[in-house]
């Protein structure tokens, strides 16, 4: 049998958050993956492809999911999927150290589905805090195959595929534990589940009539007449009234299977888990009192955001210098290459000064430091740490009313704001969902560091390379990031008791075991990722860029080219935020990528409209002072950078996250407004008393 004859088999992967569940399905899939989006939702999806025997496995990763009472979209992704589509089997990753609290989904699963194979995973971590489980008797009370795995070192997965291909071609018989409930709960139930049977629906009917005797909103994919649908709600109340004569009242139901899952989960946990040392977690609580301790959380937060851009300023200068020199040096021939083809002239310069020279500064300004950020931002959430930061902001948040885990999705936007605005997903309440999205800008992407670096390095530390001035240059672009976190919380508080008025919702925060970075992993995936992903995006906006920027700076119309029309326009507004034209019209065609401000802003300054080879920051303040740089502009420009409206890629995401173009233009009316304030009265405080 070929591989085109090979039968097509559909696996769901369900599980926790932190259980693994994503090397799981990296380590069963490799690199055939594909990422898309769920029907009607924006939450992305990841599927793969694993072969074994005779059969393909699409295997669908579902999003992270403590239960299948949803309350957030991506876990009603998880619900829905393992509800109402067709699959040929589940596999449920648990957490092998946390085990009572993953079996909760596992029990839950069991209710909708009878092939199902319990992946016991973090085998390795359970053996290093001395926890032993005995997966031959849990096998045996769940009644289905139980199957233990370190993913991270790919033990135990050669026997989970082959346990999941078994269990498709039925030779593995399963007979799985059904919990069972009170008679009177278990009768209400039944009255519901009959009538359901009697109408044609996609989806398991037992677990629906257990969520309809609860609430309303559970979507059920049938069709049937109107008739119908009210006999079926006849039938609810009924089932209803039963349970509130035994004191049970809609909106509690779930109370009752939640409380009787949570105790069997206990039961069973007692049977099979051997603790040979009791105080198996009280190394991660040490350091917990440490870390999430009210007077030291946030000022080691603050160091440790310190010591990785100490990290990264330090250690990019040189692969900066090295690629900016390789890049520029490599011009030549590109420029002899044209003339080989007998190319006219202004296409050759539009090519090499205009685009060739604006991609070359943005790789050798952006690659460098997104190459050491990402893998340390990486290693931090691969730790464990960044739950610990959602955990020390969670209290300020709160008095924003808005949610803790707010926290978390503004650390995406170090990266890339757009991948920040996707984070929000996490949040569960809409109103809190929204007020993430509309801040996340306020953080400075990776886009924007370079930037922010070398304006800090040219005009407020020096040039002479030393511990002192590259600790204060650290401490300066750390204190711009605390001005970006501050604007986020006091903007929060304002949406909150305007527009977006609310109280401020609960959630529970897994605090994560803290583990040892797979430092090989973590540097392979932060570069392929997020530094490639990132660096892609940059040069396929700063190619068109470069040519547009061109022809702005080369097409006169009375000896005055459109750039220069343009920055003389804007440039009465400009000066009053201290700022000039040029620089604002850089903002203003930078929207694509915040990465190639700076080059268009050489590129204004110059008469012929290219960036002039410049080796070191000395040359480029040296054209910044001469066409009227101050320190007030380079304060002007970093507040406005840290500032102003959201790239194009986080406002296409904003529409997709919020469906409504209204809220976009929310997003780009704050940032840009707040920035303009704060620069207008920085100027005219500075000019009034004659400090510049």
């Amino acid at each position: 049998m070929t591989s085109q004859e090979k039968m097509e088999k559909v696996i769901a992967l369900a599980g926790n958050p932190n259980v693994g569940k994503s090397t799981v399905f990296n380590e069963l899939t490799g690199l055939h993956q594909h990422t898309g989006n769920w029907p009607g939702k924006t939450v992305s999806n990841a599927s793969g492809l694993c072969s074994y025997r005779y059969t393909n496995y699409t295997i669908y990763d579902l999003p992270g999911t403590y239960s299948l009472i949803a309350h957030s979209q991506e876990e009603e992704v998880a619900r829905d999927f393992l509800c109402f589509e067709h699959y040929n089997a589940a596999i449920v990753v648990c957490d092998a150290v946390c085990l009572e609290r993953n079996l909760n989904l596992v029990l839950q699963t069991l209710e909708i589905t009878d092939k199902v194979v319990v992946c016991v995973n973090l085998l390795d971590e359970a053996k290093k805090k001395k926890i032993k489980i005995n997966l031959k008797k849990l096998s045996q009370i769940l009644g289905v195959p139980v199957v233990g795995t370190s993913a991270r070192s790919k033990k135990g997965l050669d026997k989970l595929v082959e346990t999941m291909d078994d269990l498709v071609y039925q030779k593995i018989k399963n007979n799985p534990l059904h919990p069972t409930y009170e008679p009177f709960v278990e009768q209400a139930i039944e009255m519901v589940e009959q009538e359901l049977n009697k109408i044609e629906i996609h989806g398991n009917t037992r677990w629906l009539a257990m969520q309809l005797l609860d609430h309303d909103d559970v979507p059920m994919m049938m069709d049937c007449q109107l008739e119908t649908m009210e006999d079926l709600q006849n039938k609810i109340e009924e089932a209803r009234i039963l349970l509130y004569h035994h004191g049970i009242v809609q909106g509690h139901v779930k109370d009752i299977f939640v409380s009787t899952l949570m105790q069997l989960s206990e039961n069973i946990c007692h049977e099979v888990v051997t603790y040979e040392n009791e105080n198996y977690m009280e190394r991660d609580l040490k350091i917990d009192r440490i870390v999430t301790s009210k007077k030291i959380g946030i000022p080691l937060m603050i160091a440790l955001l310190m010591v990785v851009f100490w990290i990264t300023i330090v250690g990019a200068n040189y692969p900066s210098e090295l690629l900016s020199n390789f890049l520029f040096g490599f011009e030549k021939y590109f420029l002899q290459f044209l003339e080989f083809l007998h190319a006219p002239v202004w296409l050759s310069n539009m090519l090499v000064f205009g685009m060739y020279r604006v991609l070359a500064w943005v790789v050798a300004v952006m690659l460098p430091p997104m190459a050491i950020f990402f893998p340390l931002f990486t290693l931090l959430e691969d730790l464990g740490y960044l739950p610990r930061i959602a955990f020390n902001m969670d209290h300020a948040f709160k008095k924003c009313s808005a949610c803790g885990k707010q926290a978390l999705t503004m650390t995406m936007g170090f990266g890339c704001n757009a991948v920040g605005v996707t984070g929000c997903r996490i949040i569960d309440s809409p109103r809190e969902r929204l007020i993430a999205i509309l801040t996340n800008n306020f953080v400075p992407c990776n886009g924007r560091f370079p930037a922010l670096i070398s304006v800090i390095t040219m005009f407020f530390i020096g040039f002479q390379s030393s511990v002192g001035t590259t600790f204060l240059s650290v401490v300066l672009l750390t204190s711009i990031i605390l001005i970006g976190i501050g604007m986020t919380l006091f903007v929060s508080k304002m949406l909150s008791r305007t527009i977006l008025r609310g109280i401020p919702s609960s959630f529970t925060l897994e605090l994560p075991p803290y583990r040892k970075p797979q430092v090989g992993k973590v540097i392979i995936r932060s570069i392929f990722d997020r530094t490639l992903f990132v660096l892609g995006r940059a040069v396929s906006v700063a190619t068109p860029a470069g040519i547009f920027i061109w022809l702005l700076s080369n097409i006169q119309i009375e000896q005055t080219s459109l750039l220069q029309m343009c920055s003389n326009f804007l440039n009465p507004f400009a000066h009053a935020i201290g700022l000039d034209g040029v620089i604002l019209v850089a903002f203003i065609l930078g929207f694509p990528a915040n990465e190639i401000v700076i080059p268009l802003i050489m590129m204004g300054y110059m008469a012929s409209g290219t960036i002039t080879e410049y080796s070191s920051l000395m040359e480029l303040k040296t054209l910044l002072v001469d066409h009227g740089w101050t320190w007030l502009t380079a304060l002007c420009f970093m507040i406005f950078s840290l500032m102003h409206f959201p790239c194009s890629t986080t406002c296409l995401t904003i529409k997709k996250e919020t469906g409504s173009w209204k809220w976009v233009g929310v997003s780009v009316l704050i940032p840009t407004v707040i920035g303009i304030v704060f620069c207008f009265m920085l100027t005219t405080f500075v000019r009034y008393f004659g400090i510049i």
